[in-house]
């Protein structure tokens, strides 16, 4: 029955990832470590990740801004080994972690809506943030990416004020995964998580997610900017809330 329920998180939370590119795994994490634990929902959620985002980047790959990536997956792939070595410093506290996660992931989302009710789409998107605070702000998300695969909320607070509109969003952050998930993959092999029982549940939970991103997709195309900037910032305070409960 858990591995029921966890491949039913998986189509739902990919749904939600069809349409933003980012929330699914943050938003399946949770419940998945609490229903298959850490050493199965880390690594196929992961796998999942870096798939959703050749899915999306398959279909949108000239929307990428290239120029954000290449600052993106350099800057985040520093954070994502310093994030590596903080997990095995609190292998078994991880809530600790989920709970710091949590409330600045809540804070952004109340930050993001605060901005959207001023109607301004300056505020929207927020200023525009010195080359250091960027640096720092990726790599923050390049930590939380690399412990587990979450990284996505900090990433938005950071592409939100350099990317304006929602195709050119969505496809640069999903192949953000393509090469951040690669990293950890390698590490998860290395770790030695992949089994023969871990591939067979890989492989079973495909489907489930091609059906969540061709839903999402589908929804997606119909979604005005306004619309998916204020289901991004309700999924980001989701994402906060459901950390926080874990």
């Amino acid at each position: 029955m858990n591995y029921i329920l966890f491949l039913l998180v998986i189509l739902v939370s990919n749904i939600i990832q069809g349409i933003t590119g980012f929330a699914g795994t943050i938003l399946a994490m949770p419940p998945s470590l609490m229903l298959v634990g850490y050493p199965v929902a880390k690594p196929v959620l992961n796998v999942l990740g870096l798939l959703s985002g050749i899915y999306v980047f398959a279909g949108h790959r000239r929307d990428v801004n290239w120029r954000e990536l290449k600052k993106i997956v350099a800057v985040m792939t520093v954070g994502i080994v310093g994030g590596i070595l903080i997990k095995e410093f609190f292998e078994g506290k991880e809530e600790i972690l989920y709970r710091l996660l949590g409330i600045f992931v809540i804070l952004l989302s109340v930050q993001g809506g605060l901005s959207l009710q001023k109607q301004d789409s300056k505020a929207a998107k927020g200023e525009k943030s010195g080359s250091f605070m960027s640096c720092l702000l990726l790599g923050m998300a390049g930590i939380v990416h690399g412990i587990f695969v979450s990284g996505g909320p900090l990433l938005i607070s950071y592409l939100t004020r350099r990317i304006d509109s929602k195709a050119g969003f969505r496809a640069t952050i999903s192949t953000v995964w393509i090469f951040l998930n690669t990293i950890l993959l390698l590490d998860d092999i290395w770790a030695g998580y992949w089994t023969a029982d871990l591939l067979k549940i890989q492989l079973v939970s495909i489907p489930f997610l091609l059906a969540g991103m061709y839903i999402g997709s589908r929804l997606y195309r119909i979604m005005s900017q306004r619309l998916f900037m204020i289901i991004t910032y309700i999924l980001l305070f989701i994402s906060g809330v459901s950390l926080l409960i874990k």
